[in-house]
C-alpha cells in the first residue's frame, strides 16, 4: 500500500528524468492531475496524456529536454509530507533560487505555483519544489 502518491509520482519523474526517457505513466488523480497541468504551464514537461489500461487510469507526461539533451528539471522534491505537513501564507511561501524554480502549493483554488499564490493572496500547503 502506498503511504505518498505524490512522493511516488515525484520519484517517478526524477528517474524518468535521469534515465532520459521520452515518457512516464503516473496513476492518475485528481491532484496527479493538478500537479501535471501546473508543470506543464510552468514548461517543465511538453504535454500530458490521460491513459486507461482496463479499468486503471495513467496519466503520460512527456519530458522536456534542452536542445543539447540537458534536464529541464534538474532537483523535485516532496516539501510537505504525509508525517510532517508544511503549510504557508501568500506572504511566506517565499521563492526558489530567486525566481529560477517553483514551489507547487495546494491551495483552495487548486495547485498553484508560488508566484501565482502571491498574485492571488493565496496559501496553502506546499507540496514540492522543483528547479
Amino acid at each position: 500500500m502506498m503511504t505518498d502518491p505524490i512522493s511516488d509520482m515525484l520519484t517517478r519523474i526524477r528517474n524518468a528524468v535521469a534515465g532520459h526517457k521520452e515518457w512516464v505513466d503516473i496513476p492518475a488523480s485528481k491532484v496527479k492531475l493538478g500537479i501535471a497541468e501546473v508543470l506543464r504551464r510552468e514548461g517543465y514537461i511538453q504535454r500530458t496524456h490521460p491513459l486507461e489500461v482496463g479499468k486503471k487510469k495513467f496519466i503520460r507526461l512527456y519530458l522536456k529536454y534542452g536542445p543539447e539533451g540537458e534536464q529541464v528539471i534538474q532537483k523535485i522534491r516532496r516539501v510537505s509530507t504525509p508525517g510532517r505537513r508544511v503549510y504557508r501564507g501568500s506572504e511566506e511561501v517565499g521563492t526558489v533560487l530567486r525566481g529560477l524554480g517553483t514551489y507547487l502549493v495546494s491551495t483552495s483554488q487548486g495547485i498553484l505555483t508560488d508566484r501565482e499564490c502571491r498574485e492571488k493572496h493565496l496559501g496553502g500547503e506546499v507540496l514540492a519544489c522543483l528547479y
